[in-house]
């Protein structure tokens, strides 16, 4: 789909500068901008760039004067960042606005759905399903039976939503993703082996959630996992059942957390974080990348380590760890001083 600059600039309340019928159909950064293109230039750090771009049109602060020759039409805005933004919204609107139901799906026949829906082939849904208004579910994606899904939202490529889910507005989840699998319930026997525990709950997401690819969100034992809304969690995450994290908390790739652990609102918990289960985390936590947690937090901690501690108390123990030979080897000097005493 084409745009000309004329319409961009309608779309931004922006000032046309050049050629008005310049056309782009494509989005790339300034110092890679190729001819149909759309870029933005907000960085003064990326000013000389703007002399040799190839974009077909440049958002611009209306404070930009230059100061050679241009060959890319301007549009001048107030906030070139944030009307960039504005054009990426868009430009991801028109790129999921798909609607309509491809072939090869299967769709049982007592499902509902809202207009404006979407379903890419080879997709499954099941039996008692309900889907709102706008959601787009992409290609090879399975919607297990009983499932609810708000207006909105959109399932990405692959993505399998096991029964009895219940997905809330303005949702995404990419493609990879598992909501509703198996809690990990196993119960020892005396012989060595293992007896499963039926995993007979199931997984409520909250408006505004995002859950990036190859995350998985385990179904409860009982209950339900829940993850409340503004939740945003990235790729390759693991929640295990009945675990419960807050609003607005944010999740960096390849963390897990363990069963029935309750994560509070607003936290940063960094990639690679490892918390057990049963804890109780408060709200407004920082942890850091690669950390362990295996005890409770209170509100507003910022901790670091394995076994986590206070982060300020890690940074100076991580300096005397350093210098931990130098400092053994003076102790062993000192001793030897003492002795001859």
């Amino acid at each position: 789909m084409k745009f000309t600059a004329e319409q961009i600039a309608g779309i931004l309340e922006g000032e046309v500068v050049g050629n008005p019928n310049a056309e782009v159909s494509r989005l790339s950064k300034i110092e890679e901008g190729t001819d149909g293109s759309l870029t933005f230039l907000s960085n003064p750090k990326y000013q000389n760039f703007i002399y040799s771009t190839q974009a077909s049109v440049t958002i611009v602060n209306n404070t930009f004067v230059p100061e050679s020759p241009l060959t890319t039409t301007l549009i001048k805005v107030e906030d070139a960042y944030g009307a960039f933004s504005k054009i990426l919204e868009f430009y991801n609107e028109v790129k999921h606005n798909k609607n309509g139901i491809e072939q090869p799906a299967a769709i049982s026949e007592n499902v509902k759905y809202g207009e404006n829906f979407y379903l890419g082939s080879f997709s499954y849904i099941g039996n008692n399903v309900i889907i709102g208004d706008n959601v787009k579910i992409y290609p090879n994606s399975f919607i297990g039976d009983n499932v609810e899904i708000g207006n909105n939202v959109i399932i990405f490529a692959g993505a399998k939503i096991y029964s009895e889910t219940k997905i809330g507005n303005n949702c995404s989840i990419h493609s990879g993703a598992i909501i509703g699998a198996d809690g990990f319930g196993f119960a020892p026997n005396e012989d060595g082996t293992y007896t499963k525990i039926p995993q007979i709950g199931n997984v409520i997401i909250e408006d505004n959630v995002d859950i990036g690819a190859a995350t998985t969100v385990d179904r409860a034992t009982m209950g339900s996992t829940i993850i409340r809304k503004g939740v945003k969690l990235d790729n390759q995450i693991q929640i295990a059942h009945n675990v419960e994290i807050g609003e607005n908390t944010v999740i960096a790739a390849q963390t897990g957390v363990a069963g029935s652990t309750k994560i509070g609102k607003n936290c940063m918990i960094g990639g690679q974080v490892g918390i057990a289960g049963h804890l109780t985390i408060g709200n407004n936590i920082r942890i850091q990348a690669q950390s362990g947690i295996g005890r409770n937090i209170k509100d507003d901690e910022i901790i670091q380590g394995s076994p986590a501690f206070g982060y300020s108390d890690f940074a100076k123990s991580y300096v005397h760890f350093k210098n931990l030979p130098k400092i053994v080897s003076e102790f062993e000097e000192l001793k030897k001083k003492i002795n001859k005493q």
